[in-house]
């Protein structure tokens, strides 16, 4: 059961078709199965400068936001939403792909640098701080040594992920939705340590 300290999901991606199911949108895709499972749809809001839904009722009510400004300027729509919800920080998780870890893991921090995310670059800019949440999803690097990993880094994260891949990730996407949803005032460091620590079946 969510707890009323978890009021937003935002998942980092770019907008457009041809940016769907892309490496870099795997914010979006994660939010998006949560929102099919509660049966949510996703709606355009100019004010918060994307696309919202939401689950829940009373102090269980949870936001879902996928920013429509693109990667670079995702901290516009984080902190239109932060100011009009008047959520705190602390009630706030971001779900970002991460080239640093290899397919198949995934990670959460309290807080942070930005590891070089133009996205968690642009929220930590716009809220001013480093101190939120956010869950990195591995995609793995485009290769071993720094050159060959730089030269092809924009085709990696903008490219789509194999069958094989795909059938990793959807085991990911589950466990962070159950995570999420087993999420409650107090339990957020064994949460942690379950993420952490997780393992694909396959």
């Amino acid at each position: 059961m969510l707890s009323d300290e978890l009021k937003l999901l935002v998942g980092l991606g770019n907008p457009g078709t041809e940016y769907e199911k892309t490496r870099h949108n795997v914010g979006f895709m994660v939010l998006e199965e949560i929102a099919r499972k509660n049966n949510c749809s996703f709606r355009e809001s100019k004010k918060l400068f994307g696309r919202t839904c939401e689950y829940g009722t009373g102090i269980e009510k949870t936001r879902l936001l996928m920013p429509n400004t693109y990667m670079n300027e995702s901290g516009k729509s984080v902190r239109s939403a932060k100011d009009w919800f008047n959520f705190q920080n602390n009630q706030l998780i971001v779900l970002v792909d991460d080239m640093d870890l290899p397919l198949g893991k995934i990670r959460v921090r309290s807080k942070g640098s930005s590891g070089g995310h133009n996205g968690l670059k642009s929220i930590i800019n716009h809220l001013g701080t480093a101190e939120f949440k956010r869950l990195k999803i591995g995609i793995g690097a485009p290769g071993n040594d720094q050159q060959e990993r730089k030269s092809k880094t924009i085709s990696h994260v903008l490219g789509r992920f194999s069958n094989k891949e795909f059938i990793i990730l959807n085991f990911i996407i589950q466990e962070i939705i159950s995570c999420i949803e087993s999420i409650t005032s107090n339990n957020w460091e064994k949460i942690s340590t379950r993420i952490n620590s997780y393992k694909p079946d396959n």
